[in-house]
């Protein structure tokens, strides 16, 4: 018996354009670059408590407390890495580092929070709500 190979349509809405059309993950499909911009544990987080606007080291800290210096600063340096986060070193004494979302960073409001709505609506479906 030989081998069907099954032809399906494209979801138009899920697939818009050939970057999406991978067989595997691919590191150009936007889904890749939008998970891989969220991923890791607490990165959500970060990214949350600086929507608002620029805070230093201290106040991202003190908004989560239970989150490790060491874990803290892996986070930062990763998104100012990638670029999603800027760091900045403003003068006098002491010296006091900001952390700000560039334009890029900016782009993940959306998808953070559709993230939280598609997980509360997960939570009711599966009947896991806190």
């Amino acid at each position: 018996m030989a081998h069907q190979t099954v032809s399906r349509a494209w979801d138009r809405d899920l697939v818009p354009d050939r970057l999406g059309r991978s067989r595997r993950p691919e590191p150009t499909c936007p889904v890749e670059v939008a998970l891989g911009a969220v991923a890791g544990r607490w990165t959500t987080l970060v990214l949350r408590d600086l929507m608002p606007g620029p805070l230093s080291y201290g106040e991202v800290r003190a908004g989560l407390p239970t989150l490790s210096d060491k874990v803290l600063t892996d986070r930062l340096r990763h998104l100012v890495d990638t670029g999603l986060v800027e760091r900045r070193v403003r003068r006098g004494f002491p010296a006091r580092t900001e952390y700000a979302l560039t334009p890029a960073g900016e782009q993940l409001r959306p998808l953070l929070i559709e993230l939280y709505r598609t997980g509360q609506r997960l939570q009711q479906a599966l009947g896991t709500t806190p």
